[in-house]
């Protein structure tokens, strides 16, 4: 098992920029496809960004190509999830996500989430 803990979230003006952290338990962090997941208030959640074991492969949700970048540092047992050119509509919960497989409905393993919220 993984347990994930997301930090970084906060209030930010339209067009600001935020990185989101994600430490992660267990030894066998290296092995997992992790991924960020958000959710508006009012919609369902949605994925948004993963990245292979390696950080070799990333896969990102069309409304946040171009802007946000997934990262990870296995020395640490962290993944990041840099976001650029932040608008209303990235406003949500952000969840850390972890899996063997990778999954854009979800993979086993969730954080608790950390709040993103983006000004007009």
């Amino acid at each position: 098992q993984v347990q994930l803990v997301e930090s970084g979230g906060g209030l930010v003006q339209a067009g600001g920029s935020l990185r989101l952290s994600c430490a992660a338990s267990g030894r066998s962090f290296s092995s997992y496809v992790m991924g960020w997941f958000r959710q508006a208030p009012g919609k369902e959640r949605e994925f948004v960004a993963a990245i292979s074991w390696s950080g070799e492969s990333t896969y990102y949700a069309d409304s946040v190509k171009g802007r946000f970048t997934i990262s990870r540092d296995n020395a640490k047992n962290t993944v990041y999830l840099q976001m650029n050119s932040l608008n209303p509509d990235d406003t949500a919960v952000y969840y850390c996500n972890a899996g063997t497989q990778p999954n854009y409905a979800g993979m086993p393993y969730w954080g608790k989430g950390t709040l993103v919220t983006v000004s007009s």
